[in-house]
């Protein structure tokens, strides 16, 4: 039979430029082929998925200290999980078209040559549709998200390529996405803080302060991250697994705390929380005894995680404690329910708490304050709004941090640091961090 090319189907067109005329079966052969591999390549791309964003702090930190070269791969990836899931999203995409559109002509085909009518074709893709989506998406992250560690350490090799391949496509889309989510939280956080004043402004005096401070919690509430409230890794108390039961009782005793964090060589390696109550039927225990036992699984959380969702989190897993980890898989902090509740009626004291926010207010302009306080709670102490800070604080979290944003390096005593209405003057630093700063609120606007 000689090849002609009033057939529409491309690769029909492509056969008859090497001077092929194709069967039926072979182009069902063909298109059968084709999407098989596009299927497989999907339900990869679908369980790696799975797999990578199910990964545990500990097994991102098992991955980045590994020989495995394949783990180490891994951890590369995990390292920038946006430009991960961008990678995966346009893969997963463009494997999804390709499917559809090849099942598409294949049922055309079996249309035309065969005596399927229509209503029996549109049959035989509403079915071939569920059975792709079930093997290339319910499948595989049902079956990865058991076997985390093992499906990336699988598939990293494969990702590494695929992303080096659609870098120009995830990069355009990380921008746009990155660009729509900056605008669009801005407006959220101004619209709400724009609603508050609103009210406090035609507010009568029957109102309190503290009633007054507990709405305004409750409406920065959801806009409020991890990172903004935790306990940085630097004010943990923690424990090594590896101390005595006696020591550890005398450590207990000084701590004042119910539940410590318990740690293996360093605190990026956090073993479990021994809850105090735990250990009070064996108290009369000798030094051997394997308090160890004791311990319970940790709750670990990443740092950009909204607060009012960890509070649901902490509801559903019945804990008060979580560790908090960076995109490393080390220790960043930590937060308790308390510190989630105190965001919305203020600070909460009992009879082991010393002062939280370590500030003396010599008069109504003019504070020192330690270098390690959060910017958020700098903002309420000062009455300023945190909105002002926004653009030049960068991934700081805390006063000492944005003044090293402001600084571009590490400043010494005595340095002063103008932005805006402020003037922060260095009291005390050594050779790592800032200690502590004095801030000082003109009365006019100083520009930088």
């Amino acid at each position: 039979m000689e090849a002609t090319i009033d057939d529409p189907y491309p690769e029909r067109i492509f056969l008859f430029l090497l001077g092929i005329a194709p069967s039926p079966v072979f182009t069902y052969v063909v298109y059968g082929l084709l999407i098989g591999l596009f299927v497989f390549l999907s339900t990869v791309i679908s369980g790696s998925e799975a797999a990578f964003f199910s990964l545990t702090g500990e097994q991102i930190a098992v991955f980045k200290n590994s020989a495995n070269s394949r783990e180490r791969k891994a951890f590369q990836l995990i390292r920038y999980p946006k430009r991960l899931l961008a990678t995966i999203l346009v893969l997963s995409n463009i494997l999804k078209i390709a499917i559809i559109t090849l099942a598409t002509f294949l049922t055309f085909h079996i249309a035309r040559e065969t005596a399927v009518n229509g209503t029996l074709a549109a049959i035989i893709m509403i079915v071939l549709a569920f059975g792709v989506i079930f093997l290339s998406e319910i499948m595989p992250k049902a079956w990865a998200s058991r076997n985390p560690a093992k499906i990336a350490r699988s598939t990293a090799f494969f990702l590494s390529v695929a992303q080096a391949l659609v870098w120009p496509l995830s990069w355009f889309l990380l921008s746009v996405t990155n660009y729509i989510d900056k605008h669009i939280e801005r407006k959220g956080y101004g619209l709400s803080m724009e609603s508050l004043n609103i009210f406090s402004d035609n507010s009568t005096q029957k109102e309190s302060n503290d009633e007054r401070d507990i709405l305004k919690g409750i409406v920065t509430f959801g806009a409020l991250s991890v990172k903004q409230i935790m306990r940085s890794r630097m004010d943990i108390t923690a424990f090594d697994i590896s101390i005595s039961f006696h020591e550890l009782l005398d450590k207990i005793n000084k701590s004042g705390y119910s539940r410590i964090p318990i740690f293996h060589e360093t605190i990026d390696r956090i073993e479990g929380i021994l809850y105090i109550k735990d250990l009070l039927p064996y108290i009369e225990r000798d030094e051997y005894f394997r308090w160890q036992s004791l311990l319970r699984p940790g709750f670990f959380v990443p740092e950009s995680k909204k607060i009012d969702d960890l509070l649901r989190d902490f509801q559903a897993k019945r804990v008060h404690m979580a560790i908090v980890v960076d995109e490393y898989g080390g220790t960043s902090g930590l937060i308790t329910m308390e510190d989630i509740i105190e965001e919305i009626v203020g600070e909460i004291n009992d009879e082991f708490d010393e002062d939280e926010i370590a500030y003396n207010k010599l008069d109504d302009n003019t504070y020192v304050f330690e270098g390690k306080t959060s910017l958020n709670d700098f903002c309420k102490i000062v009455g300023e709004d945190p909105a002002l800070f926004e653009e030049v604080k960068g991934e700081s979290e805390s006063l000492g941090g944005l003044i090293l944003e402001l600084n571009s390096k590490l400043p010494r005593a005595g340095d002063k640091i103008i932005f805006d209405k402020f003037v922060f003057t260095i009291v005390a630093v050594d050779s790592r961090r800032i200690k502590r700063v004095r801030a000082l609120r003109q009365t006019s606007t100083i520009k930088k």
